[in-house]
């Protein structure tokens, strides 16, 4: 049976060998009793952000969806969801000298897109996916939205600031945009606007303060609304984080290690409008 038939309408242990054959990023319960083992489990972190109740009625934008998480929660307040994505790892910002045998193992866990079309048929969702990267958006080919969802996706751009000003040139006038990304812990009591850069190997590129990713989308046209709010993301059954032995907590990776594994990823998000319309 192909895997998305399977998913949809097999039994429950039919779906559950599907949920064990791969790897997640998101943390998603497909049926009672039945939720894929995610990178991260963000359930508890969706009544923390400033997502309105409804948006019934409303065009909505999941902007690097990976499995969709995002996509569905807007669907289910009644959104006409969008999601992009970008799914061959090959067109991802990779620093120069990249090697291949890395890219092959962190593109993996993407496998073209699949772990988002067992989700949307698990569910019966609506939400419909394109093959686009953020810095293509455009409102003459998707039309504008009335609220974007960027979450952990700025962290793997080169620049982050241009990919926020695509998001605002299809933002409807009265449009709003979430945005949710990892945060350097360790500047996060500067209230200066920086940032700590990597871009070694792999596509992690910026790690701003809460300050500096303001700055990033203030220097991208839109006004904040909300924020900036510090939030973790909570660990998932996907992921295991070492525990920490006592000595490296007087280390700054120590206690980062720590932090993420007690309570999660550092994040920090903000609420925003367009301030150029």
């Amino acid at each position: 049976m192909d895997p998305v038939e399977a998913i949809a309408t097999g039994t429950d242990d039919d779906v559950r060998a599907l949920v064990d054959a791969r790897e997640w990023y998101h943390t998603i319960e497909l049926r009672p009793g039945v939720t894929t083992p995610g990178w991260f489990d963000l359930r508890s972190v969706v009544a923390r952000l400033p997502i309105p109740e409804t948006l019934a009625g409303k065009r909505a934008l999941d902007v690097g969806t990976f499995e969709g998480f995002w996509a569905y929660q807007l669907e289910a307040r009644g959104a006409d969801v969008i999601a992009i994505d970008i799914l061959d790892p090959a067109q991802w910002d990779w620093p120069a000298g990249s090697d291949a045998a890395v890219r092959d193992a962190i593109g993996a866990r993407k496998a073209r897109g699949e772990g988002f079309e067992l989700v949307h048929a698990a569910l019966g969702s609506s939400v419909v996916r394109h093959e686009l990267s953020v810095y293509d958006l455009d409102p003459d080919r998707l039309g504008r939205f009335d609220f974007v969802y960027v979450g952990s996706l700025l962290l793997h751009l080169r620049d982050p600031v241009r990919a926020l000003e695509r998001v605002r040139n299809v933002l409807t006038p009265d449009g709003r945009l979430l945005l949710v990304d990892a945060i350097d812990r360790g500047l996060a009591r500067d209230r200066r606007p920086l940032a700590s850069l990597d871009g070694r190997g792999r596509p992690w590129w910026w790690k701003p303060n809460p300050a500096g990713l303001a700055r990033m989308a203030e220097a991208a046209g839109f006004e904040l609304v909300e924020g900036p709010t510090q939030v973790h993301l909570p660990i998932g059954r996907g992921q295991r984080v070492p525990a920490v032995p006592f000595w490296r907590l007087g280390t700054a990776p120590g206690r980062e290690q720590w932090v993420t594994r007690r309570r999660g990823d550092p994040h920090a998000y903000l609420l925003a409008s367009d301030r150029l319309r």
